[in-house]
């Protein structure tokens, strides 16, 4: 049932089914259920240079790619995320069609505080609903959550890895060129530490759909200073392809 609203995004419409489904486009099912989204490509390339990932399965259309699977540990799979929550979310919702059932994030988000170093993780607990596609998941509300008990265990599996750690929300976004003083000023005070585009859409897939998803971002570039400073923060090979390889065993542990 939609319920109405002045405004068409608050339009909350329940029913699971809709015109077209995910699982229409939808082939035989994986024989994987575990699944790292990276936003670090030379990550990818990297692994499957060294033998340590295979091509699994090519998804087409009009914007083609492929996903990949470890060699090793042949339930994971690894692909290469697409920007924004329609993308992503959208991609998400679609291999959970394919049989996905349990997924790992990890890419990099601009800081909000200063203080959060290049490369510092931050284990996501939710996000503020700053975006338009969460909306067609989960009804209005103005933060969304990771699930709780699941992020606890990624904490825990940290931990005992002796890997430090921030934990808190992020701030999704949909325009990249709209992050204004104002509206920064406004996340921070209500808690975001990182701002993203994906964490709002992906967390509303996985309730929707109901699978387990859990999300590491590290801080990347500074956007709480006076000034917008990058940080080389898309140069830390070795920092990237650390989380990636530590999401392969986490996911593992789901």
């Amino acid at each position: 049932m939609m319920l109405e609203n002045e405004f068409p995004i608050l339009e909350f419409d329940n029913q699971k089914t809709a015109k077209l489904n995910p699982s229409d486009l939808a082939g035989k099912k994986f024989d994987a259920t575990r699944m790292i989204i990276t936003f670090f490509p030379e990550v990818v390339n990297k692994l499957v240079a060294t033998g340590e990932l295979e091509s699994y399965y090519e998804i087409g259309g009009e914007n083609p790619f492929t996903i990949y699977r470890f060699t090793k540990d042949s339930d994971v799979l690894i692909v290469h995320g697409q920007v924004g929550c329609p993308a992503c979310g959208g991609n998400l919702d679609l291999f959970y069609a394919l049989g996905v059932r349990k997924v790992m994030f990890c890419g990099g988000g601009g800081v909000l505080d200063r203080n959060i170093k290049v490369g510092q993780l931050l284990l996501v607990d939710g996000a503020i609903r700053d975006e338009g596609f969460s909306y067609h998941y989960v009804a209005p509300s103005r933060f969304i959550y990771t699930d709780r008990a699941l992020t606890d265990r990624i904490a825990a599996s940290l931990e005992g890895r002796g890997i430090p750690y921030l934990r808190g929300i992020t701030w999704t976004t949909d325009a990249l060129f709209r992050e204004t003083p104002d509206r920064i000023a406004r996340r921070k005070e209500e808690g975001a530490k990182i701002v993203e585009m994906e964490q709002a859409g992906c967390i509303a897939v996985a309730q929707f759909r109901g699978f387990e998803y859990g999300a590491i971002i590290y801080g990347g570039d500074d956007v709480a200073s006076e000034e917008w400073s990058h940080r080389g923060w898309n140069t830390r090979e070795g920092m990237r392809y650390n989380l990636v390889m530590l999401c392969k065993e986490l996911v593992k542990e789901f």
